[in-house]
């Protein structure tokens, strides 16, 4: 009896100090308040010309430049991030570089003020970082491109599949065939063409990630042509996860409600929206490109190998995926 009262008051013991610490852990966490952690509308920012520079935005998007603590999860992986100068690719590539990846971004030489920031961060990681400026409609370059990101960074194991054109047109005769072979183009041919020159590169092990969009199960009436290709690219996922996965590589996707990126203040939303972007959704308030990064770490993580063809959203809570 003896024996089994110390016993219990060694348990006791233990208990104690561990529940004082989590009673300790509740009170003093500062939790962030999702619906005030980020701004909201309405917004007073100017409309740019495209393809726009988070630089010259206001409020300037949040990609992670001072927020963002990798832990080793990608340590040697070499990355390819298309539209890694800024929103969503921008804070992909700042979170795998701080993950340990060396990581090449492609972009616009329109661009260039805000790729050479993401640039100097990745370097700042301890990590290799490429520029590769030029415009992914044309599929030379593309197969130019992916072939020098091989032999700088060594090889290449991660491909984010990201950079995309959005114009906003309130009517369908508003829409002529050049912006819409424009659209096309950079969103599905520039996707097709880049994967299918990465392909002889990528291991067993490797990464596929699309940047999809809440566009590809509710799109809006002024983005037919964006929204047919996040539809398509939703289902490029899918249909090549099946393909690739006797191989051992993993193909997702990421499908972003409304971000804070240059994509809505070049044209991809109205003056009259964009101030009030965001304030729609359950939160109040658009997404900043930092609160997807970590989904792309764990999209490109190994310990996620049992994920593919999936498409994860975040959207504010106005999303389907």
């Amino acid at each position: 009896m003896m024996a089994g009262t110390a016993a219990g008051l060694a348990v006791a013991g233990i208990a104690a100090p561990a529940a004082a610490q989590r009673a300790k852990s509740a009170a003093g966490a500062a939790l962030p308040d999702p619906r005030t952690r980020y701004p909201r509308p309405p917004f007073d920012t100017a409309m740019q010309p495209f393809p726009g520079l988070a630089g010259k935005m206001t409020p300037r998007p949040d990609h992670g430049e001072t927020s963002y603590v990798g832990s080793g999860r990608l340590t040697g992986r070499r990355a390819l991030v298309t539209g890694g100068d800024s929103g969503i690719g921008r804070a992909a590539a700042i979170a795998f570089a701080r993950e340990g990846a060396d990581v090449a971004i492609s972009y616009l030489p329109a661009e260039e003020a805000d790729a050479r920031e993401v640039i100097a961060l990745i370097r700042q990681a301890g990590r290799t970082a490429l520029g590769l400026p030029g415009d992914i409609r044309d599929e030379r370059w593309c197969n130019r491109m992916v072939a020098q990101t091989v032999r700088e960074l060594g090889g290449l194991d991660l491909l984010v599949n990201n950079a995309g054109r959005q114009q906003q047109r309130q009517a369908l005769a508003d829409l002529s065939s050049e912006d819409f072979d424009a659209t096309m183009k950079t969103n599905l041919y520039a996707m097709f063409w880049i994967t299918k020159a990465a392909l002889p590169h990528l291991p067993a092990g490797a990464s596929i990630i699309q940047t999809t969009s809440e566009q590809a199960y509710d799109p809006s009436a002024n983005l037919v042509d964006y929204a047919m290709t996040k539809a398509a690219m939703m289902n490029f996922t899918k249909s090549l996860a099946k393909q690739l996965g006797p191989k051992g590589i993993r193909v997702n996707g990421v499908a972003p409600g409304p971000i804070w990126t240059p994509l809505q203040v070049a044209g991809g939303a109205t003056a009259e929206k964009l101030r009030e972007f965001g304030g729609d959704t359950s939160l109040g308030r658009p997404g900043q490109p930092v609160e997807l990064g970590s989904i792309f770490v764990q999209l490109a993580a190994n310990d996620a190998t049992f994920s593919t063809g999936q498409v994860y959203g975040a959207a504010g809570g106005t999303g389907q995926p």
